[in-house]
């Protein structure tokens, strides 16, 4: 008889660290049977690197449509996954993390200590995508702290005229929405 499938051994496929692998269907699934949102958050923490990649892949396709009964699964390991973007320096989980986190019910210290995380990553040398990512956390974060509006639109003005391609043009996409608030905010 055959033992049914984990989402751990789903995510297990795949060549590589960057290989997607199954993780577009361990997403669907989770979203589907969301009480197995923490068999796939627990995958953050793999000792497998491409596992860790994928479930970062697969958990920020779940997130992203911020249906309430899967992010309330997904809120419930705020802490562990603040601690985590703290701490994380593959890239490829970093990059996913970037676009997650802003996505939790944060409160006003948590957002600032992912600020703080996503701030450092600006200055990352090994991997464009991340700070590309970064800029983009750093701006979804200001809809849960707009306090914070002042200093990313700082950071983003630097970045989209000295950062990469990318990040230059994320950049002003992300510039052109955050003006516009800003100065309806003024008002």
């Amino acid at each position: 008889m055959a033992r049914p499938e984990t989402i751990r051994s789903m995510l297990s496929e795949g060549k590589g660290r960057i290989s997607v692998g199954r993780a577009e269907q361990v997403a669907a699934l989770v979203l589907a049977q969301p009480k197995k949102a923490s068999r796939l958050i627990e995958c953050l923490w793999d000792q497998d690197p491409g596992v860790v990649n994928r479930a970062a892949h697969a958990l920020e396709r779940f997130t992203r449509d911020g249906l309430p009964v899967p992010m309330a699964m997904v809120n419930s390991w705020k802490t562990s996954l603040l601690g985590l973007l703290c701490e994380a320096s593959e890239n490829k989980l970093r990059w996913h993390l970037a676009l997650i986190v802003p996505r939790l019910e944060l409160d006003l210290p948590e957002c600032r200590r992912a600020a703080d995380a996503l701030q450092s990553w600006l200055e990352d040398r090994s991997s464009s995508i991340v700070k590309t990512m970064a800029m983009q956390g750093l701006a979804d974060l200001t809809r849960r702290d707009p306090s914070l509006l002042p200093m990313v639109l700082d950071l983003l003005r630097i970045h989209s005229r000295s950062g990469t391609p990318a990040m230059r043009a994320r950049g002003r996409l992300l510039l052109q929405g955050l003006e516009n608030r800003h100065e309806k905010e003024a008002r």
